[in-house]
């Protein structure tokens, strides 16, 4: 909001009226994430509350609750046909980024012989995000639902810091405990990557090499000429 208040951004119009239909999505998209991943969860399982008093339990009937919506919503999202192909230049990215690593000629036929599931992906850090998320809401207390909430949104940094390093030591290590932990988000990866095809293979490769110029000199001397 205070860009829009610099004199300057009276000058674009059409700047501005992008800038607040993109905070609005965001919103909209952060509304909906709190909502059905922080909210909904913990007010269902307090259904069992007349029944059962133990945090233990509610901790678990919450934890699967939040599991069953992760996965209904990423197994939803790609039934929809543009985001199939959203997921298959997922995939693209994904054989793109293990040619490189592997040191093969970045084509889209060796890309298309490497693997599409990567431990780094993003997918991974969501699936890693929620099951640090039900580990530590396990500590925080049931007497309060409000409270409960009010602490649920508290401890986000923590669960992001937490997921990001995570992320960042499976990427560089390949042990048994990293196999192990890493095994859930490589699977949904399944789902939120799709096999592409060869422009999809060519489109991800050029991106590549764009993102990382200091690898392909002769490639960014090549486009900026």
């Amino acid at each position: 909001m205070l860009l829009l208040d610099e004199p300057t951004s009276q000058l674009d119009p059409i700047a501005a009226s992008t800038f607040l239909h993109t905070l609005r999505k965001l919103n909209e998209e952060l509304g909906l994430t709190i909502l059905l991943f922080f909210l909904l969860p913990t007010f269902l399982a307090g259904f069992i509350d007349p029944y059962i008093k133990s945090a233990a339990v509610h901790n678990l009937v919450e934890s699967v609750i939040k599991l069953v919506i992760f996965f209904a919503y990423m197994i939803l999202c790609s039934k929809q046909k543009d985001i199939y192909r959203v997921f298959q230049y997922h995939g693209a990215e994904h054989k793109s980024v293990a040619c490189f690593e592997k040191g093969l000629p970045l084509t889209p036929e060796n890309a298309a012989a490497c693997t599409r599931f990567h431990p780094r992906c993003g997918t991974s850090f969501m699936f890693v995000m929620l099951i640090i998320s039900i580990i530590v809401n396990s500590f925080l207390t049931w007497d309060n639902v409000w409270l409960r909430f009010g602490l649920k949104i508290l401890t986000i940094p923590v669960i992001v810091g937490l997921g990001f390093e995570f992320i960042r030591y499976a990427g560089s290590h390949n042990n048994l405990f990293v196999k192990i932990l890493s095994a859930p988000g490589l699977w949904m990866q399944r789902i939120t990557t799709r096999e592409p095809d060869l422009t999809q293979l060519e489109v991800a490769l050029e991106a590549l090499k764009n993102a990382i110029p200091e690898e392909f000199s002769e490639h960014h001397d090549i486009e900026c000429e």
